[in-house]
């Protein structure tokens, strides 16, 4: 057996727009479970990250600790990374994103590591709406310590081991509408076709972009009576929509059935379509994104799509009102204008 990946690749496939190929944008050979969910996310990630054709180096992956919080290695071998302690993702990527805001921030979660540990971390990052992707890989189960249930695991849900959840569950996507995170979305790693324009439109969204991604474990947490199996989530999960995601370099097309289709457009003029059924819900709406996942709860059906979208939203450098220049790019002399400057401040406050 080789851990090796091959280097070789068919000539005649095309680079992206920017020059890159796809492997430009792999990383090592997984070493998770065979059959893992995080490890179709991970491919999700090398593919909308290539198709939008973001360049490698401008991309900064942050993890914490967990199954999922392993998989940066797997993808953007090229890029800048950090895996932090438990629960701080948030944190690191914060302080990161304030000293550099030219950087693409792709932070990577898990259940455990964002419902539990690290929750509180979760909630500030999203009040401050921290530009960047926030990735939930959600499992339900806490894959390294043999399959306790997380936070996230649905009440009555029976575990492998025989075990049912007596606890009512975190729904991470509903507490970041209330948030206010700008792009909410939930998906499941077996819908490559759903994940990957959710991705790229995390990527390009202004603000918080977060999505959940129910995500099996298949050796603790795949049996039929589990609501985060593969089986289950197929036979249980609704879309609230059909879409696709449109570069702004790109030509603009459509090409859906009838029904309502709508346009909303990204900070970077890069255009998101929504096709809703007659009766769907607006994802435009907070309110109405909240109810309609309360009601897919209670009749026990996964909402799968994108759940929320504020297309006026701003992300912290723009509420905070700082610098259009990254900080480690200021010199002492910009840090330190001199008494001049400093009496003009204080003559404001007197």
């Amino acid at each position: 057996m080789t851990f090796s990946r091959p280097t070789f690749r068919h000539p005649d496939l095309p680079p992206n727009s920017a020059g890159f190929r796809r492997q430009d944008y792999e990383g090592a050979i997984s070493t998770l479970c065979a059959g893992c969910g995080h490890d179709s996310i991970s491919n999700a990630i090398i593919q909308a990250c290539f198709e939008l054709a973001l360049p490698p180096h401008r991309i900064a992956k942050i993890s914490g600790i967990g199954c999922s919080s392993k998989t940066p290695a797997y993808y953007l071998g090229k890029s800048h990374g950090f895996n932090s302690v438990h629960g701080r993702m948030p944190a690191i990527a914060t302080g990161a994103n304030m000293a550099n805001r030219d950087l693409i921030y792709l932070g990577v979660s898990g259940d455990g590591d964002t419902a539990s540990i690290g929750m509180g971390q979760f909630v500030h990052a999203i009040r401050r709406n921290l530009h960047m992707l926030y990735i939930v890989m959600n499992n339900g189960c806490y894959g390294l310590t043999k399959g306790q249930y997380s936070a996230t695991a649905d009440k009555g849900s029976k575990s492998r081991k025989g075990g049912v959840n007596v606890l009512e569950s975190i729904d991470l996507c509903e507490l970041a509408i209330q948030l206010g995170a700008g792009f909410v979305a939930r998906s499941f790693s077996g819908d490559k076709q759903q994940l990957v324009p959710l991705l790229k439109t995390g990527l390009s969204h202004s603000g918080l972009s977060f999505i959940d991604v129910i995500s099996p474990c298949v050796t603790f947490n795949n049996n039929p009576e589990s609501t985060k199996s593969y089986h289950w989530v197929r036979e249980h999960s609704e879309a609230t929509n059909t879409f696709d995601f449109v570069p702004f370099r790109q030509t603009i097309t459509t090409d859906y059935p009838d029904g309502a289709t709508k346009a909303v457009t990204l900070h970077d003029n890069s255009i998101i379509y929504l096709h809703k059924p007659p009766e769907g819900a607006d994802v435009t709406d907070r309110r109405q994104a909240i109810d309609n996942l309360e009601d897919h709860k209670v009749k026990g059906v996964v909402l799968t799509g994108v759940l929320y979208i504020n297309p006026e939203s701003t992300d912290t450098h723009e509420i905070l009102h700082t610098t259009k220049r990254p900080l480690n790019s200021l010199t002492k002399t910009d840090l330190c204008p001199g008494s001049t400057a400093l009496k003009a401040i204080n003559a404001r406050f007197r």
